[in-house]
């Protein structure tokens, strides 16, 4: 008895190849302007530093020891990640005396991460 195997198509892709040649060349030479943006998304991807962004959109600054126990971590932890967030230009910081403050970078960041989290909560 032979066996006959159905393919199929899944239904959230094309049933025939076609593209339309005028769109191809108004967006491909712009598609090269994502480089490097996908290093934000890359840092905010990690649970801890989305927390310490997501806390820093609450309060505009935060002590490092106020950070790593809202998150729940040690303070070289918490300082990890906001060193990381700092060096990916999304968090900023300044000293006074012996204690670190830092806050988000700019308004681009506190929207990034506002926006995201009004989308999580839609869905």
């Amino acid at each position: 008895m032979s066996e006959h195997i159905a393919k199929t198509t899944p239904s959230d892709t094309c049933d025939t190849f076609c593209y339309d040649e005028e769109i191809v060349r108004r967006v491909q030479p712009q598609i090269d302007n994502v480089l490097g943006v996908e290093q934000i998304f890359k840092a905010l991807s990690d649970a801890t530093r989305l927390k310490i962004a997501y806390a820093l959109t609450i309060e505009s600054e935060l002590c490092v020891c106020d950070v790593s126990n809202i998150i729940g971590a040690t303070t070289a932890t918490a300082s990890h990640h906001l060193r990381l967030l700092r060096n990916m230009g999304l968090a900023k910081y300044r000293k006074e005396g012996k204690l670190v403050f830092y806050s988000l970078a700019d308004q681009h960041v506190h929207q990034l991460v506002s926006i995201a989290m009004i989308h999580a909560n839609e869905s």
